[in-house]
């Protein structure tokens, strides 16, 4: 499978890749990284990025975490699902990672940004976060109103900058190549002042990459989202990261959404720091993670063998509950040119 490669650097190579089926059919790309048995990190991208947006989340907690990382549909190894732009498959398709990965009575600790925290709170209501989510963090992200608030357009906030933001969101026009002139664009929109210019780079070839339907479609759900019942839902202990510069998710929605959660943890403002807080602030984000692991996972789940990965075996492939029938499908890699075994959970 292709990758999109950091300049610095290869992206850390998964110890294992799977194919999900959604309920809906869609198969979603997943990656696991790190040990069987360490306490379990599930990380869920936003719009237009991709499982290497959390590079520099996976290079450090895979280290003693198994974490996995998945791409939403229509971005990086997951193809796009005709007419399946919608909340509630982003939902869908969480659930389907969970029970797919994580084996039976284990947890983990959930991070989501800017649409991915959407898919927690789409999630919020369902069996299949509240039985597999010890903790949560949102970073960098909305619950509604999103066009109505954001900042990116330099124009005062009313029905001209609401309607030129929707465009923005459901454009499918062609992003180009990379150059300065984007990359100068993209970091206006999505980062802060003092952004590093390989982060911004990073940043702009993920988004770059995303597919003109994909950003299209989802960019149209963004506009009309509305998962202000699905914070209240989120009973969970929850931590909320967001950087004060955000254009794109302004300040203010951290702060209701920390002020409307059940079980708030606090809200972590990044002075200065912009929409992409993982890349701009990836010790700040990774050091959230860790405390939530810290405070709420336990370090394994025992098995009958004494082994503390939930699966006599040391698998950690769960039995969905309707979204995926536990039948697997094995490829064996040597792993030696950063290939992985790969799987397909149907």
């Amino acid at each position: 499978m292709s990758r999109l490669l950091r300049r610095d650097g290869a992206p850390p190579p998964p110890t294992r890749e799977l194919t999900v089926r959604s309920a809906d059919g869609a198969r979603l790309h997943v990656e696991v990284h790190g040990p069987d048995g360490a306490p379990a990190v599930v990380l869920v991208h936003g719009w237009t990025c991709s499982t290497r947006f959390w590079d520099a989340q996976l290079r450090d907690l895979a280290a003693d975490h198994r974490v996995v990382a998945y791409d939403q549909r229509g971005h990086g190894g997951t193809p796009a699902t005709p007419g399946g732009y919608s909340t509630d498959a982003l939902a869908d398709d969480l659930e389907a990672v969970l029970a797919a990965t994580l084996g039976p009575g284990e947890k983990a600790v959930i991070a989501g940004h800017s649409m991915g925290g959407m898919t927690i709170m789409a999630a919020a209501r369902r069996a299949g976060l509240r039985e597999r989510a010890a903790a949560v963090l949102l970073c960098s992200t909305g619950s509604s109103r999103l066009p109505g608030t954001s900042t990116v357009l330099p124009f005062p906030a009313g029905r001209a900058r609401t309607a030129g933001t929707r465009a923005i969101l459901a454009s499918s026009a062609p992003l180009g190549p990379v150059t300065p002139i984007t990359r100068r664009v993209l970091k206006y929109a999505t980062m802060g002042a003092g952004a590093a210019p390989e982060r911004v780079a990073l940043c702009a070839r993920i988004v770059h990459a995303c597919p003109r339907a994909a950003r299209s479609g989802w960019g149209r759900v963004l506009a009309d989202l509305d998962l202000d019942a699905g914070v209240r839902e989120l009973r969970v202990p929850t931590a909320v990261v967001a950087g004060t510069a955000d254009r794109l998710t302004p300040i203010g929605h951290a702060r209701a959404i920390a002020a409307a959660l059940p079980e708030c943890l606090g809200l972590t403002e990044l002075t200065g720091l912009g929409h992409m807080t993982p890349v701009e602030a990836p010790e700040a984000v990774t050091a959230k993670i860790r405390e939530l692991v810290t405070a709420y996972l336990p370090a394994g789940i025992p098995s009958p063998d004494g082994r503390t990965d939930g699966r006599p075996d040391g698998r950690t492939d769960g039995h969905a509950d309707g979204h995926v029938d536990g039948h697997v499908d094995e490829r064996t890699g040597d792993g030696t040119d950063g290939t992985a075994e790969k799987e397909e959970v149907a």
